[in-house]
């Protein structure tokens, strides 16, 4: 008989951390943990300057979900304006649950569910952020362009049933165009601070992707030395990398579609510290009369 698809080890992906060593019921506990990261909407910069929920948790929350929080306007936007953070919360809120519960379990479903809540985050993401300057020429309007993302994020659910071994090498590959894009932008920029930010993300990228690889293909190194937790590692550096990567895009984003705006890229809680949350302060000039 087959197993459920429901089934603990129903999954064809298991990853080099030993199964059920520290709980009875958690298949992969450092993966478990590690991926809680993502699971709600940390504090947004205001909260905790003012002090509200500054208990040891919501820091760490803080730390690795506040790339979607940091928008600080130092001038509100104005009606009508385009302000879609709030729409990944939501996407990120059930990215995080699924990716525990695929750890925990080692389920098909599990599985399933943790990598294409991954795959609508992005389209989501694209959506909402992606330069209308880059649209194919056949497209002309965001709305359509939001066509375009679903039909293709709807093809590519489709086919994640076909082969699921592939789903996580296919997802890491979309990097490469963020890379690019990036790259792009930084052409057309010459804020040193957007520059540096660029670097350290990709620092953070780089360590991350280097620790999925090494647990992928290296799983029999770091068993004979009893540390298999690179993948573990690739929850918590990839975290850090979007840290940097979400105020970037919510930077371009801005210069784009919010030209009364000047966007600033800053520090919390000062330049000079060696750990940092960056974010976006949105700065409306002066009009001269």
């Amino acid at each position: 008989r087959m197993p459920s698809i429901f089934s603990y080890q129903s999954a064809e992906v298991d990853w080099c951390e030993s199964n059920f060593v520290r709980s009875a019921v958690i298949a992969e506990y450092y993966n478990t943990v590690s991926g809680s990261g993502r699971l709600g909407p940390a504090p947004g910069t205001q909260e905790l300057l003012l002090g509200s929920r500054q208990d040891g948790t919501s820091l760490f929350s803080f730390l690795l979900l506040a790339p979607l929080n940091f928008l600080v306007l130092e001038e509100p936007p104005r009606a009508g304006e385009r302000m879609e953070l709030c729409h990944l919360k939501v996407p990120l809120l059930l990215a995080g649950v699924f990716s525990m519960y695929f750890h925990m379990t080692l389920s098909y479903v599990g599985q399933l569910l943790d990598e294409l809540s991954i795959l609508w985050t992005l389209a989501v993401a694209y959506s909402f952020w992606y330069p209308q300057a880059y649209f194919p020429k056949c497209i002309k309007t965001r709305r359509h362009f939001f066509w375009l993302t679903g039909i293709t994020t709807v093809i590519s659910t489709l086919m994640s049933f076909v082969k699921p071994t592939l789903n996580a090498y296919a997802l890491n590959c979309i990097a490469f165009h963020l890379l690019y894009m990036t790259w792009k932008e930084l052409k057309k920029c010459n804020d040193k601070r957007v520059h540096r930010m660029a670097a350290v993300m990709v620092m953070w990228w780089a360590l991350a992707i280097t620790s999925w690889i090494s647990d992928r293909w290296l799983c029999w190194l770091w068993q004979a030395i009893n540390f298999p937790y690179f993948h573990s590692f690739w929850h918590v550096l990839i975290a850090m990398s979007l840290l940097y990567c979400c105020p970037l895009v919510i930077y371009f984003d801005v210069s784009y579609e919010m030209p009364s705006f000047k966007p600033k890229l800053e520090y919390w809680p000062s330049d000079s510290w060696p750990v940092v949350v960056p974010y976006v302060t949105l700065e409306e000039p002066h009009k001269q009369c």
